[in-house]
């Protein structure tokens, strides 16, 4: 179950920095409210995580999940970059992570 949780919280972390940008600077009172609550969401479920998971692996997918999310939510409703090598560096974290979770313990 606390992979679930890690998860869900890496959900929660890319929700809350996607409401952010919508939120412009927390002037829209509706994506403030959204990343709030995502920001909620994400630390409930890593602290429910980090009861099974070791710290150093947890936090890496948690951040791995959150920067891989943002990335790709960039790329398609924010027209950011797609260039070979943002994708590349983007495989990496991707290898980290899996590799985190390999190795990772429970």
């Amino acid at each position: 179950m606390a992979w679930i949780f890690l998860f869900i919280s890496g959900l929660g972390e890319v929700g809350g920095v996607t409401f952010m940008k919508l939120s412009d600077g927390f002037r829209k009172w509706k994506f403030t409210m959204g990343a709030i609550a995502s920001g909620f969401v994400s630390f409930y479920f890593l602290s429910r995580a980090l009861q099974d998971v070791p710290i150093s692996t947890a936090y890496g997918i948690w951040t791995g999940i959150g920067s891989i999310g943002s990335v790709l939510l960039g790329m398609i409703f924010f027209k950011e970059s797609r260039d070979f090598r943002k994708l590349l560096f983007l495989s990496m974290i991707v290898i980290g992570v899996v590799g985190l979770k390999l190795v990772g313990g429970h």
